[in-house]
């Protein structure tokens, strides 16, 4: 198996808090309860500590904690529609076209699931932080060493492996992974490259951002997810580096801007919306990648990545609260509490219902009224 030296960004995150000089989160002015929102349900899982992907399929929500279990709730209830044996401790997931899910484990293991049951599962050659991808009948994978590989999705058997050089440090932190149209669109480094699902074969090779700096750790520029996708046009963050906007179908670059980040971003028609490492959230203009508006209102509280619901941005931070702010100017529109842990993935949007799910494993499900 090659050895992948990995960075491990909460160790990064770490060291910066544990200095004497660790800025003072803003302070919270009062709830303005612009927007009505209700508390719908909760449920539990064990706790979270990889970079797990929320997975939504409909009505259906699929998430993993930990510990190996899988499990499937109904977004409208909560109530669980099955639910996984343990797995073995898990790295990556969950990836799932709403009747195969598939999860990565420590032991480098691909696992594929139907309605919690186990299919297959595959020994890797390298970690992977990044939830696979299940379409098409097939499972892709993203892994540590910026390989991607394809597995039929019925029996694990692998299709093709597509091979890139890189930096010899990558991030413990999901990369970027989806289908657009015809092609999977993988992060490979700096750079978003448009691959046919068929064989591997490069499509489109498109910088984001180019590794700098005199060492490892400041060359390395790989691209976090979630990425923002509108129809073709894809916009990604370049780890403590940069944002910028691709073209999928024309195989071009749009835009590129510095910007100094750690997770992925959401945006829409108009707008990408991202979170910089010091928590100021800031809407780029998506024809062109100037800044439209910059908020500050909850700076070094901790923020991950934002989810776009109508008109309110919605993002959680590191004591669990969940905010809705303005998406024309960043202004809070309300807030409501979890379990007091912090929000480890994007919000997700599924049949009404925000789904939250905390470090401590609680799920959440709130409704605007």
């Amino acid at each position: 198996m090659r050895l992948v030296p990995v960075l491990l960004l909460a160790t990064l995150i770490a060291a910066c808090a544990s200095g004497p000089d660790k800025p003072k989160p803003t302070e919270l002015t009062a709830n303005p309860g612009l927007l009505r929102v209700r508390q719908a349900w909760t449920a539990q899982i064990g706790a979270v500590a990889f970079p797990l992907d929320v997975k939504v399929n409909g009505d259906a929500v699929t998430l993993a904690s930990s510990d190996g279990v899988v499990q499937s709730f109904n977004a409208r209830s909560g109530a669980s529609l099955w639910r996984s044996p343990s797995l073995g401790s898990l790295a990556a997931g969950v990836g799932s076209d709403g009747r195969l899910a598939a999860v990565v484990t420590r032991e480098n293991e691909l696992v594929v699931l139907e309605a919690g049951r186990e299919l297959w599962r595959q020994r890797l050659t390298a970690p992977s932080y990044t939830a696979p991808l299940v379409a098409g009948a097939r499972v892709f994978l993203l892994a540590a060493d910026r390989s991607v590989a394809a597995f039929d999705g019925a029996s694990g058997r692998k299709l093709w492996t597509q091979q890139r050089p890189g930096e010899s440090l990558v991030l413990r932190q999901a990369g970027v992974l989806l289908a657009v149209g015809d092609s999977v669109v993988v992060g490979m480094g700096g750079r978003l490259v448009g691959l046919n699902p068929a064989n591997g074969a490069v499509r489109w090779d498109l910088p984001v951002a180019s590794p700098r700096g005199t060492n490892d750790i400041e060359r390395l520029v790989d691209l976090v997810g979630p990425a923002a996708r509108d129809g073709s046009v894809i916009c990604a963050r370049a780890f403590q580096s940069a944002v910028g906007c691709v073209d999928a179908t024309r195989g071009t670059l749009l835009w590129t801007k510095p910007a100094v980040g750690l997770v992925g971003l959401q945006g829409d028609d108009k707008y990408v919306f991202g979170v910089e490492g010091d928590s100021k959230l800031i809407a780029w203009r998506r024809a062109d990648g100037e800044r439209a508006w910059v908020s500050e209102s909850l700076r070094f509280r901790g923020l991950g990545a934002p989810l776009l619901a109508g008109r309110a941005i919605v993002v959680g931070e590191e004591t669990g609260l969940v905010h809705w702010l303005s998406r024309d100017d960043g202004a809070a529109l309300t807030r409501m509490p979890t379990d007091g842990s912090a929000v480890v993935t994007a919000p997700v949007l599924a049949a009404g219902t925000l789904v939250v799910v905390t470090r401590n494993g609680g799920i959440f499900g709130f409704k605007p009224e």
